[in-house]
């Protein structure tokens, strides 16, 4: 599949990217400075409610922008009890209650948002844009409790669409309306379409917003994918700047440098997230664990994993494993709990951890998202199955077509296909099954299928990775089955998805020395070590080392 360049992508757009890596130049009231820690970027959002709101109004959209959404519903209300008039605050209110990179809301927040919008549109606006707004986010939440989530969906973007042209001054409208491409994209559209009018429409809006915390974020969810990452890297190296005081905005640069593996620049915004999230939920949820630091965890110990720092990936496992009580009933939270000991035991290939795991016994809606647990019966049936124990590894792919036809009785509602990621799952563990069974040609055929849907689905635009890369899976069989030619080409395929992950590395290393390609194998095993440095001490690492001495 060939994607082109975004015509957007003019010397305008660049230099407007350049600037947002330069030192930010002082700003007017807009530039969001709570006390003289805050800092949430500049969002120009004018409303006729009373003057003496503006500020705090203005400051709960840029946390809105940057995902803040507890703190910015919070912002939001304090200026509803300032101002009882402001329909605006109402709509803000709802507007924090949907999320549409993330998940669909659930039955109890749909009915807070529906009551604010309700409110929002009782108390009206004095200006014709103002009453737009309002009427947007009214047509998601109208009839929620019986109507199509992704009908509604579709129908509050083309809202904002027809609002953007309405009042094509209002850079606002066109943001969120780029944001709603990005939530409400087809699954698997393999041509990403809206992705790339909505990173079309913020690049053209780079020049005179560099400084917005929503162009620059929504520009990296635009270009979350392989074939479009290396796009938003500026972006990405500019958001952090833009809005340091937002968890999300330092966390979110990570996309892009987990898409890239560029896996020490994913650390570090990790690290500032994690680190920025825990000291807001101890003033705000003492005692609770962040969603977002959870997030940040995923991701780092994801990292840490590709890099082999094994120290500092068992330090994230074991606080993930601490979190009893959180901050937000989050299918972010959950994803996390799940994920982390699951990568911690598959990546290092300990597959007596990986059938020992079982879903996180913690107090979260497991109910709104079953493909959180998912991911440990995968992982159990994965490690159970190349540990040799077929009927644990059965036991466990039951669990995931129990899950999947859940999924195909009553689909998650939103534009990601877990359907389909659960099927790719399954599929994987029924292929290392029959291969623990002596099915070969069987597992082969499987694995090759589970990689095909993988691969059509893609990833969540939340995660990091697949937990292990169904395309690596195959290539991981076949290498076992001494087939070094047909798995190196899988190995690199994995690669252009998931580049600089330590197993396609040196699998696909060890596929080219066994195939005879020395040249190949000298540059995957070059980068294995880059990545790992002296500290690594797995026999993958030593073994690239001592072919790299042999070689020189």
């Amino acid at each position: 599949m060939t994607l082109h360049r975004f015509s957007a992508m003019t010397l305008t757009a660049l230099a407007a990217l350049a600037a947002l890596l330069a030192p930010a130049a002082p700003a007017q009231e807009e530039h969001h400075r709570h006390g003289a820690a805050e800092s949430l970027g500049t969002v120009h959002f004018p409303v006729s409610c009373k003057p003496d709101v503006q500020a705090a109004f203005t400051r709960a959209v840029a946390l809105l922008h940057s995902f803040g959404y507890e703190e910015s519903r919070n912002a939001f209300a304090g200026v509803a009890e300032r101002d009882p008039s402001c329909g605006m605050a109402q709509w803000g209110v709802a507007m924090t209650y949907y999320h549409p990179i993330w998940a669909p809301p659930s039955p109890g927040d749909l009915a807070a948002g529906r009551a604010a919008a309700g409110k929002a549109a009782a108390l009206g606006a004095k200006t014709d844009r103002e009453r737009g707004y309002i009427a947007a986010i009214g047509t998601f939440y109208r009839d929620s409790d019986k109507a199509d989530h992704r009908a509604r969906a579709a129908a509050y973007r083309a809202s904002l669409d027809d609002l953007s042209h309405r009042f094509p001054d209002d850079h606002e409208a066109r943001i969120f309306y780029a944001m709603m491409l990005v939530g409400t994209a087809p699954p698997g559209d393999p041509t990403l379409a809206q992705q790339k009018k909505a990173g079309e429409i913020l690049n053209g809006l780079l020049a005179s917003e560099p400084q917005h915390p929503g162009v620059v974020h929504y520009l990296i969810h635009s270009f979350d994918y392989p074939l479009l990452a290396d796009q938003a890297l500026a972006a990405a190296r500019a958001y952090a700047k833009i809005a340091p005081s937002s968890p999300h905005a330092l966390h979110m640069p990570s996309h892009i440098f987990t898409r890239l593996g560029l896996w020490q620049e994913s650390i570090d915004s990790n690290i500032a997230s994690a680190d920025t999230a825990r000291r807001q939920v101890a003033k705000s949820h003492p005692g609770a664990a962040s969603f977002d630091a959870l997030h940040a965890i995923d991701y780092l110990e994801y990292a840490y994993l590709q890099t082999d720092d094994q120290d500092r990936a068992k330090a994230m496992l074991d606080e993930a494993a601490a979190a009893k009580k959180f901050d937000d009933d989050s299918f972010a939270a959950g994803y996390a709990l799940a994920a982390i000991p699951a990568r911690w035991a598959l990546e290092r290939r300990d597959w007596p951890a990986a059938a020992a795991l079982t879903p996180p016994s913690v107090e979260l809606s497991w109910q709104q998202f079953p493909y959180a647990p998912a991911i440990s019966y995968f992982a159990s049936a994965i490690g159970a199955a190349r540990a040799g124990h077929p009927d644990q590894a059965r036991a466990a792919v039951g669990k995931l077509e129990e899950i999947h036809a859940g999924l195909v009785a009553r689909p998650v509602p939103g534009a990601y296909d877990w359907t389909s990621q659960i099927e790719a799952m399954r599929l994987a563990a029924a292929a290392w099954l029959a291969m623990s069974e002596g099915r070969k040609e069987e597992a082969v055929e499987l694995a090759r299928s589970a990689a095909a849907l993988d691969e059509k689905t893609g990833k969540h635009p939340v995660t990091p990775g697949s937990i292990l890369p169904p395309r690596e899976l195959l290539a991981d069989m076949l290498l076992e089955l001494n087939r070094p030619a047909e798995a190196l080409p899988e190995y690199e395929a994995s690669l252009r998805s998931a580049p600089n992950r330590f197993n396609s590395l040196y699998g696909a290393a060890r596929a080219a020395e066994l195939s005879g390609d020395k040249a190949k194998a000298r540059a995957m095993y070059g980068r294995l070590a880059g990545n790992c440095g002296a500290r690594s001490s797995r026999k993958e690492v030593r073994q690239a080392r001592e072919y790299l001495g042999k070689a020189s």
